[in-house]
């Protein structure tokens, strides 16, 4: 759609399309920041409360989670249907969130959908660090708080995950937080430096395949898997 756009100068696939379009992609986001939150408090309890991570996250409390993370998802991207806001954006030939409707409802979106899970999931990895940092330095931890070095990794692989989501969304979150608290800002800010801070969001994307090829071997054997096929070399 995008492409079209791009080639035609506009958006012509009218106004349902947009609006479907900026849902979709909205429901994309927002349910990536949700799992991101929802995977941090996992592994926080998984490796700060490792004795009671069973009970915590049985297999049926683990199925409830997943549908409430998902359920919050849809609940937070629906006020943009009442609230008119999802427009078409000549400078990102995008249908998306227009930063401009409501002043309130910008700050509410940039706290809910950013903020609050930063928040929430930086609490969450500051306290698995400090709890590594400290069974490190035992001389004879405990058996039952070793930590495994795959357990270790994939909290890792999920920290780098998370700062980088953390970093390609935060200018076009604080762009959208300070022109809706000073709207004269938003004459002020040069297209380039938001257009920049869309496609840097919307890159993160792309990052996370290269992300879990570097840090994870079981991505990485898949991945050269994949190239040998592609090669015809030991498929």
């Amino acid at each position: 759609m995008v492409l079209t756009a791009i080639f035609n100068n506009g958006w012509i696939a009218g106004n349902i399309h947009c609006q479907i379009s900026g849902f979709l992609m909205g429901l994309s986001v927002i349910g990536s920041i949700f799992n991101i939150t929802g995977i941090a408090i996992n592994r926080y309890c998984y490796i700060c409360h490792s004795l009671n991570y069973d009970k915590i996250f049985s297999k049926m409390n683990t199925v409830c989670y997943v549908v409430i993370v998902w359920v919050f998802t849809i609940l937070a991207i629906m006020p943009n249907w009442f609230m008119e806001s999802l427009q078409y954006d000549a400078r990102v030939y995008s249908c998306t969130f227009a930063q401009s409707v409501s002043s309130l409802y910008t700050i509410i979106v940039v706290v809910v959908h950013f903020i609050l899970p930063i928040s929430i999931v930086t609490y969450c990895y500051l306290r698995i660090w400090i709890f590594v940092i400290q069974v490190r330095k035992r001389a004879k931890p405990d058996n039952q708080l070793k930590i495994k070095p795959h357990d270790f990794r994939n909290f890792l692989t999920m920290f780098v995950v998370f700062v980088l989501f953390a970093v390609c969304w935060a200018p076009l979150n604080f762009i959208g937080l300070a022109v809706a608290i000073q709207p004269s800002l938003g004459q002020a800010i040069p297209v380039w430096l938001f257009t920049a801070s869309y496609f840097m969001a919307y890159f993160n994307s792309c990052l996370n395949a290269v992300i879990y090829g570097v840090l994870n071997n079981n991505f990485r054997k898949e991945y050269k898997r994949i190239v040998l096929c592609l090669f015809n070399i030991h498929c």
